[in-house]
């Protein structure tokens, strides 16, 4: 199965990080990271009863770090965009929906829990690659935070051993820096730019990209950008997207063999 974590965004309460801890070990998860964490004393070790191992070897991160370290990001939130034209928080799935989304998957993936009174904000929301929503009652949408750890863990749990491994942070860091400078390119307009490249991380987000598949993306985008500008232009290119690519892909590369 993924690597999976279950990380908890400054938390307010010791007590909902110790139950955390507890239900993530019920279902089998022990990979714990807190993000500027309350004081953990004895309440939470009390809460997290026969899971006092997962609180201790909790790792404590920024979320630049959660980023950076994982294949795959998803925030769980309960403040829902309403309208396709607002897609910081769509589209959005169910836990259930995440077990089929990851099943077959071979990576890490961080599932972030936001803060017990206003949850995940826009930016952290924004920076992820997947929403999940818990469909609970309208007449009170809001679950507590272990709560809300357990759903997620419970429909996670005994996920079989993943085989495709998904492309690095680092290599999906610079697709998108690539696609963000290829907008440039086409005089995508600026004002738009925000709202474009939360969209296009939500459908690469949810594709699951091998680093074949991004390899190919930025081959696909190199290509375009010929149309625009001598091949001895784009040699001299030296953003984030170019560089990485010279060590897996030769834009020169004219192999019949290659379907790419």
């Amino acid at each position: 199965m993924p690597r999976i974590r279950i990380v908890l965004v400054e938390p307010l309460y010791e007590g909902n990080v110790g139950f955390a801890a507890r239900v993530m070990k019920n279902f089998g998860f022990t990979d714990l990271v807190l993000i500027n964490p309350c004081p953990l004393s004895i309440e939470a070790y009390a809460r997290a009863s026969h899971a006092k191992d997962v609180l201790e070897q909790a790792a404590i991160m920024d979320l630049d770090e959660v980023f950076r370290t994982s294949n795959m990001v998803i925030a769980t939130t309960g403040a829902l965009s309403k309208s396709a034209c607002h897609p910081i928080r769509m589209p959005f799935y169910s836990p259930k929906e995440l077990r089929e989304m990851i099943a077959d998957l071979d990576g890490t993936i961080s599932i972030i829990f936001g803060r017990e009174n206003w949850g995940l904000n826009n930016d952290e929301v924004r920076r992820s690659d997947v929403i999940c929503t818990i469909p609970a009652s309208d007449m009170y949408p809001i679950v507590n935070l272990s709560h809300a750890v357990g759903i997620v863990c419970y429909e996670l749990a005994n996920i079989p051993k993943g085989e495709i491994a998904l492309a690095s942070p680092e290599e999906m860091t610079h697709l998108y820096a690539h696609i963000d400078e290829y907008l440039d390119l086409v005089d995508h307009p600026r004002f738009k730019r925000e709202s474009t490249m939360t969209l296009i991380r939500r459908i690469l987000g949810r594709c699951n990209l091998t680093w074949r598949e991004a390899t190919t993306i930025h081959g696909l985008l190199r290509r375009s950008e010929w149309r625009f500008v001598p091949r001895d232009a784009t040699r001299d290119l030296t953003h984030p997207g170019h560089a990485k690519t010279d060590s897996k892909y030769d834009p020169e590369d004219t192999d019949s063999n290659d379907p790419c």
